[in-house]
């Protein structure tokens, strides 16, 4: 598999994130006037009990409680518990004027990454973009949620404050003198680490976009992984990319770290400042009402709006800064950053691939001279202890250049068989020999060189025509032979077709029916003198499969077909029916007399014919 390198990232024409993102920012803004002035409304309206709170209390303190006039203390009380159900009811404004702003941003970075992908697409069809899954769900909502959450967070935030430090100084100017300072330090730490927790949260998007995208490549080019014996490297490769992304991840906890430093000399030094400075205060005039409201403002209004600010800011605002810049076309995420030096393709094409053979069967001694074929004796399988055997007590026989057709309703046990045959399942009960010897156990070694099973997902792998036939040809094979087996099978004119035998093949562009010809003539080209063919024909046409079984029938060897039509049946010198129960086994015309399966299976062929 081609590596997906995850390069230094380096900003676009030097500018940060920050540039590329705020004018596309304001335009959004501008075109949306009307729907920040509604939300500006609703969100003034309410948080007026902002300022309400710590200042009824003051007066309800100084004015009711503490002269004696109970009756005024609950009035102003009740001042401020009116001002939170006006602000309750302002609730559902704010959220309406929030949908008017962060729905249309959903859907335009959707519209932009379904565009981009169709691009992209339209101009290289055979590359597949995997992070284009992660743009498009993960990230697109992650914008959405993060922008839906940091305004909603701003504008409380925002009117919150002026309320509070309108409060305080109404209270007493001297408050501002002990509030502000310790205030305005803690939001400027905390400003200093927005930018590098921006660069932190982008290389971990990046991360996660290499590995989306190396998964991606692994998951569909899972078989060239395993043909070019390539398991561990590919597993080092992943657990390269997990680490980027574990270190990602750890770094990005220390910032927060420090973001949450700046939150305690911001939201819990004040309140510290303003108990120390009391007897000070008091001195100056400072009312006890004063004093309790101005800890009303800090520790139910200010506090928690800056708390829930900053929190905001450090998680979702840099995450938005990131996920923005990315979708809207800054600095390119691991998808485009290096591209596949070759396409490639498993079972079914446009994995990437390692541009060279996967490693071929390892030589082996030849058949004995004159050995059967295939031969089963009492073979019984079944996939489970409990289940109902595919095969029960199987007794076979393949002669030497016999040409045998397995027939049967699907499911039935047609393709089991030939696992079984090629060594892939071993039976629950009795032998199977090929050429003599054993598919278990120490002569199995050689089974590779003793049979050729080609399934109906046909395999080919990047690299030249001339390779992917002689991937089964551990000794090579003559000039003459390859061109031999390109005609015999019908494989000339897409040999021709893309420039001859040393022309480099992408699976990804090739049809079903292609890679079933390359594979067939793979087969036919292999030294092995038993052929099993699992409907490898399935997607060719009639003429094509005809033309492609003759060739095997007239190779020399033995040659075992799973029927995919009545024709195929037609040509063999035998035909096994298999129906769940008993095996029958004979010629075409005899099993039209011998097995009422065998006949409505032809009857069933003719009819799709038709």
């Amino acid at each position: 598999m081609t590596e997906t390198a995850v390069p230094p990232r380096t900003p676009r024409g030097g500018q940060g994130p920050m540039r590329r993102i705020l004018p596309q920012a304001s335009r959004f803004l501008r075109q949306r006037k009307r729907v920040l002035l509604v939300l500006g409304g609703w969100s003034l309206l309410e948080s007026a009990h902002t300022f309400l709170g710590g200042y009824s209390v003051a007066k309800a303190l100084d004015h009711g409680f503490l002269a004696g006039n109970t009756g005024v203390g609950l009035a102003w009380l009740g001042v401020a518990a009116a001002a939170i159900v006006v602000g309750g009811l302002a609730t559902r404004g704010v959220f309406q004027g929030l949908a008017g702003l962060v729905e249309p941003l959903r859907d335009g970075l959707v519209r932009r990454v379904v565009s981009g992908a169709l691009r992209t697409a339209v101009a290289d069809p055979a590359r597949a973009d995997s992070a284009v899954v992660s743009r498009l769900t993960n990230q697109t909502e992650m914008a959405r949620d993060s922008f839906a959450g940091l305004v909603l967070v701003a504008r409380s935030f925002v009117f919150t404050a002026a309320g509070a430090l309108l409060g305080l100084a109404s209270l007493a100017p001297q408050l501002l003198l002990v509030v502000l300072p310790p205030l305005l330090l803690g939001l400027f730490l905390f400003i200093a680490t927005l930018v590098p927790m921006a660069a932190r949260q982008r290389e971990f998007l990046h991360a996660d976009e290499a590995i989306a995208e190396q998964f991606g490549a692994v998951a569909s080019g899972l078989r060239d992984v395993v043909a070019c014996g390539a398991q561990d490297r590919t597993a080092a490769r992943a657990a390269e990319l997990v680490e980027v992304e574990v270190r990602a991840s750890r770094s990005l906890a220390r910032w927060a770290a420090a973001r949450s430093v700046a939150l305690g000399i911001a939201g819990q030094l004040p309140v510290v400042l303003l108990l120390a400075a009391a007897p000070w205060l008091l001195r100056q005039g400072l009312t006890a009402g004063a004093l309790l409201g101005a800890l009303t403002y800090l520790t139910q209004a200010l506090m928690p709006a800056l708390q829930t600010l900053m929190t905001a800011l450090g998680a979702a605002g840099t995450r938005l800064l990131v996920v923005l810049d990315h979708l809207t076309g800054g600095p390119p995420g691991g998808s485009n950053d290096a591209r596949p030096g070759t396409a490639a393709g498993g079972t079914g094409g446009g994995a990437a691939g390692t541009g060279t053979e996967p490693a071929r069967p390892a030589p082996a001694s030849a058949p004995a001279p004159g050995a059967t074929p295939v031969e089963l004796r009492s073979v019984t399988f079944a996939y489970s202890p409990g289940a109902h055997p595919v095969l029960h007590d199987l007794h076979l026989t393949v002669g030497p250049g016999e040409h045998l057709a397995v027939v049967g309703p699907s499911g039935i046990g047609k393709s089991t068989l030939t696992a079984i045959v090629a060594g892939l399942l071993a039976p629950d009960r009795g032998e199977v020999l090929v050429h003599g010897e054993p598919v278990s156990g120490a002569a199995a070694a050689g089974l590779a060189r003793r049979r050729v099973l080609i399934p109906q997902q046909a395999y080919v792998f990047t690299g030249s025509l001339r390779e992917n036939l002689l991937y089964l040809c551990p000794d090579g094979a003559t000039g003459a032979a390859v061109a031999a087996s390109v005609e015999a099978v019908g494989l000339g004119p897409l040999a021709r077709g893309i420039g001859g035998l040393d022309a480099i093949l992408d699976p990804a562009v090739l049809s079903q029916g292609e890679r079933q010809l390359v594979a067939l003539g793979r087969a036919h080209l292999s030294p092995a003198p038993l052929v099993l063919l699992d409907e490898a024909t399935c997607h060719l046409d009639p003429a094509a499969e005809a033309l492609a079984e003759r060739a095997f029938a007239e190779r020399p060897g033995a040659l075992v077909v799973i029927a995919h039509r009545i024709s195929s049946a037609r040509r063999a010198d035998r035909v096994l029916v298999l129906d769940g129960v008993h095996a029958v086994c004979g010629s075409h015309h005899e099993l039209l007399d011998q097995s009422p399966l065998y006949r409505d299976l032809v009857g069933r062929w003719h009819v799709q014919r038709l």
